[in-house]
């Protein structure tokens, strides 16, 4: 999430009633999670485990809930998450429009938005795009040209990001965004999420089919094909060339390498090479897991051998 305007560290701190532990002069040009965090930007975190990980981050400075030792200014902060729910909300309010004229966005004349399209504010659409009826497109949503969405897809909708407490989560605002890029079809019924500070990407020429579920921030690669009822989580990257078949579900925070092939109904755990196919839960390369099955499969014989020699 990038600010309108710069702001200080020490104005920042005063915004929340927070103390400032180093350079109260430092300049802040954006806001992230640590997963998308750039130069300029004030990050965040509350847990030891990832105190370090954050404090040598590309990070300009750090929203936290303890003075640790750092080479960059700390903004020291009971509660940082809820913190941060109060910059993002305070540096990019909502919008709520229940009519939205052609006018106020940035939607280029030879695009087609059909009846009963929801577009809200801050959103573009590029020329020869069509976006058919029921689409419901919100805040920061960017579609590139010779785009395709058809019905009842929803874009931008919030991220799933909880943050665990003893009476229950608590929801981090979601201040990203969503590029559709250019020759992108998306089928009907798919939901797909802006990232939580940052950007969810579907790369250029990716062709979605119905029903498919693209978690916050995951960035898909050129010319990706990506069967019906897939669900891919949060911060996973997509090379170009992959082909994910139908009710594949994809791990969080792993990456799937260039013209890797997966197979349906597979479970896909961990990060996988590209250039093979792959099959199963947890997905092995395809002919492994292949001969795997073979052997599975005749385990009662080989019992059956095994109880008839004792």
């Amino acid at each position: 999430m990038k600010l309108k305007q710069s702001i200080t560290v020490q104005q920042i701190a005063n915004l929340i009633k927070a103390e400032v532990f180093g350079d109260g002069e430092t300049v802040i040009s954006g806001i992230n999670e640590i997963h998308k965090v750039v130069s300029g930007d004030l990050s965040f975190v509350d847990h030891p485990k990832y105190y370090e990980t954050c404090i040598q981050s590309a990070a300009a400075a750090v929203l936290i809930n303890a003075k640790v030792p750092s080479p960059k200014p700390l903004i020291i902060s009971e509660d940082p998450i809820r913190d941060y729910n109060f910059l993002v909300k305070y540096f990019q309010p909502e919008i709520f429009a229940y009519q939205q004229a052609r006018e106020s966005n940035n939607i280029h004349p030879t695009a087609t938005i059909y009846p009963g399209v929801h577009l809200s504010q801050n959103s573009s659409v590029g020329e020869n795009s069509i976006i058919y009826p029921g689409v419901v497109i919100y805040d920061h949503v960017h579609i590139g040209k010779n785009v395709v969405i058809h019905a009842n897809t929803v874009i931008g909708s919030d991220a799933f990001y909880f943050n665990k407490r003893h009476n229950g989560f608590l929801k981090l605002r979601s201040s990203g965004s969503v590029y559709i890029e250019e020759a992108v079809e998306i089928g009907s019924a798919c939901t797909i999420d802006r990232g939580v500070s940052g950007k969810t990407i579907i790369g250029q020429g990716t062709k979605l089919d119905n029903q498919v579920h693209v978690g916050h921030g995951v960035e898909i690669g050129k010319h990706c094909l990506i069967a019906a009822q897939v669900g891919i989580a949060g911060k996973t990257i997509i090379k170009d060339g992959v082909t994910l078949w139908g009710q594949v579900g994809v791990n969080k925070d792993i990456t799937i390498g260039e013209n890797a092939v997966v197979l349906a109904q597979s479970g896909i755990a961990k990060s996988l090479e590209g250039g093979q196919s792959y099959f199963g839960s947890p997905a092995l390369p395809a002919k492994e897991q292949m001969r795997i099955l073979g052997y599975t499969k005749r385990l009662p014989e080989i019992w059956k051998r095994l109880i008839q020699k004792k």
